[in-house]
C-alpha cells in the first residue's frame, strides 16, 4: 500500500480528532489511528471505545488498503515538517515508510484487524441543525457540567427535542444553563444525553458556519456528521433530573448591570475571597451595588461598588464568584438581568435581549451568607 499526501493538510486533518485518542488506554491500538485508502479517498479514524471521530480527505494512490499508524508519534513528527508532499510506503509487516523532501522516517504501524469496529447506525431517527447552532449551544451549556462520575446524568449535556424547538440543559447541582432554539426542530419528541468530551472534540472540530450538520440517533449513540468529519458517541445511559422544577416561576426583583464591568469586578473581588467557595456577597440598595469578599484565614479583604439599575427591596446575597464570571460569559449581550426573590432562593441570569430564535436562562443557587 502507498501513498501521497501534503504534510500540512495531513496534519490538519489528524488534529481535529486526536483529542479522542487517550494516552494512558488499556489496549495499546488504542493509542493508533486507523488509516483506510478506498479508491483515492482517505478515511483517518481515532477511538476510544466510547468515542470515535472520523475525517477524509483525498490522496493520490494507485491501491486500497489499510493500516494502524501510532497517533503520537505521527502526530509530533508531523509539526515539524514544512509543508511538502509525503509518501507513505506500508509493506504487508505493516512496516510504514515515511519520505519527504529531506529524508525518511520508519514506524512500526500495527495489524489494523485488531482496531474496534465502530457502532453501526441502526434504527436511526434524524434531523439537521446548522454548525453554528450547535457551536452555540455547545459553548452556552458545556461549562455548567458536572465532574461527579457519582452522578452519571449531570455529566453531559440533555438535549430535549420537539418538533419546533430543541433545548440544551446543563447542571452541576449548583447551577443550571437552559438554552433553546426554536429556528431549529426535530421529527418528534425526544431527550438523550451527550457526554462532555465529545461535546469539546465537536467544538474544536465543526467550522463556525451556517452549513447543515446532519445528526442522528439510536437509544445508545449520537451521530454528527459535517462534510469529511463524523463523530460517534456513546450516550449517557441515566435518567437526567427534572431540571423545570429548580427553575423559579416568579423572581420578582430585576437587576440590570454592565456584563463587562460586573465580570471584571467580580475578577478583582474573587482574589480575595475564601478560596474553598469564592463566596461574594453582593448589597443591592437603589441605583448602587456593593461586592465584598473576605477570607478570614488570612485577613483578605475586597470591596467595590457600581452603578446599577434595579427595582425591588434592599438586599444582600451571595454568590460563588466563579460560577458567576463562567455564566456571564454565556451571555453575549452588554447587558445582563438578575432576576432575584430572597437570599436563600436561586437567582436567575439572562442577557438583556435575546437573539431570534434563540432563549437563555442560567440559574445559580445563592451561598449562605457569612454574618
Amino acid at each position: 500500500m502507498k501513498f501521497i499526501v501534503s504534510s500540512s493538510s495531513l496534519l490538519k486533518h489528524l488534529q481535529q480528532i486526536s483529542g479522542v485518542i487517550n494516552t494512558n488506554t488499556v489496549l495499546p491500538i488504542l493509542e493508533d489511528f486507523l488509516f483506510e485508502i478506498q479508491d483515492k479517498k482517505l478515511t483517518v479514524v481515532a477511538t476510544d471505545l466510547e468515542t470515535v471521530m472520523r475525517v477524509q480527505m483525498d490522496v493520490e494512490s494507485k491501491t486500497n488498503g489499510k493500516v494502524c499508524i501510532p497517533a503520537k508519534i505521527l502526530v509530533d513528527s508531523l509539526k515539524n515538517i514544512a509543508d511538502q508532499p509525503l509518501t507513505f510506503n506500508i509493506d504487508k509487516n505493516f512496516s510504514v515508510e515515511i519520505t519527504s523532501d529531506n529524508g525518511k522516517y520508519k514506524v512500526m504501524g500495527e495489524n489494523p484487524d485488531n482496531f474496534p469496529k465502530e457502532p453501526t447506525a441502526d434504527d436511526t431517527t434524524s434531523f439537521t441543525m446548522t454548525s453554528n447552532a450547535l457551536l452555540t449551544a455547545i459553548n452556552k451549556t458545556l461549562f455548567a457540567v458536572s465532574s461527579d462520575d457519582l452522578r452519571p446524568a449531570m455529566t453531559g449535556v440533555f438535549f430535549e427535542l420537539t418538533p419546533k424547538s430543541i433545548q440544551f440543559v446543563a447542571t452541576d447541582a449548583h447551577r443550571l444553563v437552559r438554552y433553546k432554539r426554536t429556528d431549529t426542530g426535530a421529527t418528534k419528541n425526544d431527550s438523550f444525553i451527550v457526554p462532555k468530551k465529545p461535546l469539546n472534540l465537536l467544538k474544536n472540530a465543526l467550522p463556525a458556519n451556517d452549513e447543515p450538520l446532519n445528526i442522528s440517533y439510536n437509544s445508545n449513540h449520537l451521530f454528527v456528521s459535517h462534510g469529511e468529519t463524523q463523530m460517534i458517541c456513546r450516550l449517557i445511559d441515566a435518567r437526567f433530573p427534572d431540571y423545570k422544577v429548580v427553575i423559579p416561576a416568579d423572581n420578582p426583583y430585576h437587576l440590570s448591570v454592565n456584563k463587562i464591568d460586573f465580570q471584571n469586578a467580580l475578577r478583582r473581588i474573587n482574589v480575595f475571597s475564601n478560596k474553598s467557595t469564592n463566596q461574594v456577597a453582593l448589597s443591592i440598595t437603589g441605583s448602587e451595588l456593593q461586592m465584598a469578599a473576605q477570607d478570614v484565614d488570612f485577613s483578605f479583604e475586597g470591596n467595590e461598588h457600581m452603578s446599577c439599575q434595579y427595582n425591588g427591596e434592599d438586599m444582600q446575597i451571595a454568590f460563588n464568584a466563579k460560577f458567576m464570571i463562567e455564566m456571564l460569559n454565556a451571555a453575549d449581550t452588554d447587558e445582563v438581568r438578575l432576576e432575584l426573590s430572597t437570599p436563600s432562593k436561586a437567582g436567575l441570569i439572562k442577557p438583556s435581549e435575546q437573539a431570534e430564535g434563540e432563549d437563555l436562562l442560567m440559574l445559580v443557587m445563592p451561598l449562605m451568607l457569612n454574618s
